[in-house]
């Protein structure tokens, strides 16, 4: 399959110009650090659209706006924390241009969270779909709850993205707290035993650490650190229950 995939690369090297060619070196160098899936997972990713970070800024400036308007109220506590994550990531001019230009397309077409997700399915890793959801999370949690119609919204656009229900509800336990949280965040049950949890806990810290979430966004870097914190507290949780 290498050789394959060398071969490949070969005949793209000698057949198109340099812009193209940079940007599938540049991916394969990239998902080779990256990605701990082998040359299947690399070749998935080298032949995937990307998603210019303009486009990206826009659709997941859409998505927020479909979760902050869910319960039928605009909260002005949302409205901040959206805000100012754009703010943070791009700096205040950069971050008014997006809202202005989120603005104007927003009059010309209704928002659908199916269209975008089908966008983004095919330009984003999972590991980034997994992290808009923390994202849209941490936005429904601003106004101090998440309501049953934001639980609701995230799961359809969760549906749309493709992720799996026992990521949903470990993202959604790091929000939602609850006497079995720990254990959702790690995707077990409670009669789960020592060495299933040490196996449980390097699973989800493999899939959320915040070298697999390839972006350059930063609002969605940040959130993925915060995310990995969530796991490991999780773990030192029970350990600490179980006296292990």
């Amino acid at each position: 399959m290498i050789k394959w995939i060398t071969a490949l690369l070969g005949y793209y090297l000698f057949r198109f110009p340099g812009a193209i060619l940079g940007f599938l070196v540049g991916s394969f160098i990239d998902n080779l650090n990256s990605s701990g899936g082998g040359a299947k997972t690399i070749f998935r990713d080298i032949t995937r659209q990307s998603v210019s970070p303009a486009d990206f800024e826009l659709n997941l400036l859409s998505l927020c706006s479909i979760v902050i308007k869910a319960d039928g109220t605009v909260s002005q506590s949302e409205m901040d924390y959206v805000r100012q994550y754009f703010v943070g990531a791009y700096g205040k001019e950069k971050a008014n241009a997006i809202f202005r230009t989120f603005n104007e397309i927003n009059k010309k077409r209704e928002i659908s969270a199916e269209r975008i997700c089908a966008f983004l399915n095919q330009r984003t890793r999972y590991e980034v779909r997994l992290q808009l959801l923390h994202f849209l999370f941490g936005i429904a949690q601003a106004d101090g709850s998440v309501s049953a119609p934001e639980i609701n919204k995230i799961k359809e656009i969760a549906g749309y993205l493709r992720v799996a229900l026992r990521d949903f509800e470990s993202i959604m336990a790091m929000f939602i707290k609850s006497a079995d949280n720990a254990y959702k965040i790690l995707e077990i049950d409670k009669s789960a035993s020592n060495e299933e949890l040490k196996k449980a806990y390097r699973t989800m810290a493999k899939k959320y650490h915040p070298d697999r979430v390839v972006t350059e966004n930063e609002a969605i870097k940040k959130g993925a650190e915060e995310k990995f914190k969530e796991v490991q507290r999780a773990y030192e949780i029970i350990q600490k229950e179980r006296g292990i």
